[in-house]
């Protein structure tokens, strides 16, 4: 699946991956390849991110919204 995630400064990601972690209200949660459309609200924490390599990224958000739709997740990070 393409993820980006974006704060308002700078393009944090933007590539293939195969699971990303994401720190929503309730806890945590991921997504993989070909996961439901959805919009969450996320809190502060870590986004973990296991790319095409499966090599593990980690970026801090202090929170922000999730969209996933068609094996694409856009991730607007404060």
């Amino acid at each position: 699946m393409t993820l980006e995630i974006i704060t308002p400064g700078k393009e944090l990601f933007k590539g293939e991956a195969s699971l990303v972690q994401l720190p929503g209200l309730d806890g945590l949660f991921e997504v993989l390849n070909n996961h439901a459309p959805m919009i969450s609200a996320l809190k502060a924490g870590k986004v973990k991110i296991a790319d095409a390599q499966d090599q593990t990224q980690y970026f801090d958000i202090r929170g922000g919204v999730v969209e996933v739709l068609d094996n694409k997740v856009l991730v607007l990070a404060e």
